[in-house]
């Protein structure tokens, strides 16, 4: 079983998302939604760690709170994906090292921006100072070593803070030794984002609950796959700088180019599409406190792809430095901020689906 652990000042929170939990397993109604209500019938009694393994376990799909007969004004007043909304982002804030910045940037979007700026300010400070006296493309404008000497340390500082948060997200959730099956059947989840599918298919409530849609399901995987593909196509290119001394600049058929250019429209499709469904819905059934926050990020996410395409549109011109100086400003500041925004739920949310796939196979 996890520990229970004080979590103060976070206890309230766990509080009240376990009293609609413990409601929530005496009616059972909404068991076939998700992953969320199989693992809450499991178990009889619910430790701190248990509500924060269910509160990352869930999507907030809001099918469960637009089926349910004890929402408002019903004195039991459940809204369940509110209440594990709230738990989830604490837990990110709660376990982020520092823990200031975490709780800084979830729940301020003008903070993401000033770090975006300041990210603008150091790229084009250094392609002013330390412009090279010749290269190709790009590195016309900013060395490749300068390149990998500002995103290197910028790339492997927030996967070190990320580790070391999950680290402790996993002794809270009481993880055990993690198995091959586990992680193939996590990831299957996560690709599919089947969690999202409102346990029948027919996709979930998140705009309206008298309608179902998959859309939210599509631009998710949109944006996952659109990152995937940037990243396959930031580490070709690593891969045959270092390995087969073959430097940018790459032409459109060259892998980089036919990763990176899909990657991007991936991105930017779904990361425009997200925005306007969090316009469009409720927001009293997720956490008001960080919308901001969420928003920020999604725009950040949004630019990056964005800049990232024009830049490479721009091949030629005399817009390169400065979009190069957007773009990689951009990049800069969206590493920085992994462990402190909303792209920790990614990995947070992939623990909690390893930790589900072992509690489907009986282990405590």
């Amino acid at each position: 079983m996890p520990e229970d652990i004080t979590l103060n000042p976070f206890s309230e929170a766990i509080d009240e998302a376990r009293r609609q939990v413990e409601i929530c397993n005496a009616c059972r109604y909404c068991e076939g939604f998700c992953s969320v209500f199989p693992a809450i019938n499991r178990q009889r009694a619910f430790a701190d760690g248990d509500i924060t393994q269910l509160a990352n376990l869930c999507h907030n799909c809001r099918g469960c709170y637009y089926a349910c007969q004890y929402v408002p004004p019903h004195e039991f007043a459940l809204n369940l994906p509110a209440a594990l909304n709230d738990v989830r982002q604490q837990s990110w804030e709660r376990l982020a090292r520092p823990q200031a910045i975490g709780r800084l940037f979830h729940e301020r979007g003008v903070a993401l921006a000033a770090a975006l700026v300041a990210g603008f300010a150091v790229l084009f400070a250094l392609m002013a100072v330390l412009q090279p006296e010749s290269g190709e493309g790009f590195y016309a404008y900013l060395s490749h070593g300068v390149m990998v000497v500002v995103f290197t340390p910028a790339f492997l500082f927030p996967l070190f803070a990320i580790g070391v948060s999950l680290r402790a997200y996993w002794r809270e959730i009481g993880g055990a030794p993690v198995r091959f099956g586990h992680l193939v059947n996590a990831v299957r989840s996560a690709g599919r984002m089947r969690n999202l599918d409102g346990g029948q298919g027919q996709g979930c409530n998140f705009e309206d609950g008298d309608r179902f849609s998959n859309r939210r399901r599509v631009y998710h995987q949109m944006v996952l796959y659109g990152f995937l593909l940037a990243f396959a196509s930031t580490s070709s290119g690593t891969i045959m700088h270092y390995g087969f001394a073959m430097e940018a600049p790459y032409g459109f058929f060259s892998l980089p180019k036919m990763l990176g250019v899909p990657g991007g429209i991936l991105m930017c499709i779904g990361t425009a599409g997200l925005a306007y469904m969090k316009m469009s819905a409720d927001k009293h059934l997720g956490s008001a406190r960080v919308w901001g926050g969420e928003m920020a990020f999604i725009a950040l996410l949004f630019f990056v792809s964005l800049s990232g395409l024009m830049l490479y549109m721009a091949t030629g011109t005399a817009a390169v430095p400065t979009l190069l100086a957007l773009h990689l400003g951009a990049v800069l500041a969206f590493f920085l901020l992994m462990p402190y925004s909303k792209m920790v739920h990614g990995f947070f949310r992939f623990a909690a689906l390893v930790r589900e796939a072992q509690q489907r196979d009986g282990m405590p």
